[in-house]
């Protein structure tokens, strides 16, 4: 099969996961969806939504340390083929993301789900370039203290097209 053609059927693939998946989850404001979340999660839902925003808002305000804060020192980041393992290769690989006074690109969560230990969270939603969506993250997200989430696990993706 050529490349073309596995990469045509992986992206209607994603396409369909993605329309099943937005049918069935709930959004990042409705964190309850169809069913009865605990005290906990929802606190942590609410949590994690406002730390993904603040994460995303580092990028915005061009604030480097502010970014490194919000990373476990053993969190993974996979774009591409390119995996950086640990805070200091995470740093060292974003940093040139910040030199420029205006952000290379933006990221927003539109979904966010809980464990219900109300400990570990995966949050996803679009990447923005100049407005237009180029890619989804999804990062893993994790409560090392009270009401303190580190990101563990980071990966970005292209939007497929839909056109054959």
């Amino acid at each position: 099969m050529s490349y073309r053609i596995r990469r045509l059927a992986v992206c209607r693939l994603a396409l369909a996961v993605s329309a099943c998946l937005g049918a069935a989850c709930a959004s990042v404001g409705s964190p309850h969806g169809n069913h009865v979340m605990s005290r906990k999660v929802t606190t942590a839902h609410d949590q994690v939504v406002a730390t993904e925003r603040a994460f995303a808002k580092t990028m915005a305000d061009r604030d480097f340390k502010g970014f490194e804060s919000f990373l476990a020192s053993e969190a993974i980041f996979f774009s591409g083929s390119t995996v950086e393992h640990g805070s200091a290769e995470i740093v060292a690989a974003w940093k040139p993301y910040f030199t420029n006074p205006t952000a290379p690109f933006s990221w927003l969560p539109d979904n966010v789900q809980v464990l219900p230990s109300g400990k570990l969270a995966l949050s996803t939603g679009p990447v923005y370039v100049q407005g237009k969506e180029v890619g989804r993250f999804n990062s893993v997200w994790r409560l090392e203290a009270a009401n303190t989430w580190r990101i563990v696990f980071d990966k970005g993706e292209a939007v497929c097209s839909s056109a054959p």
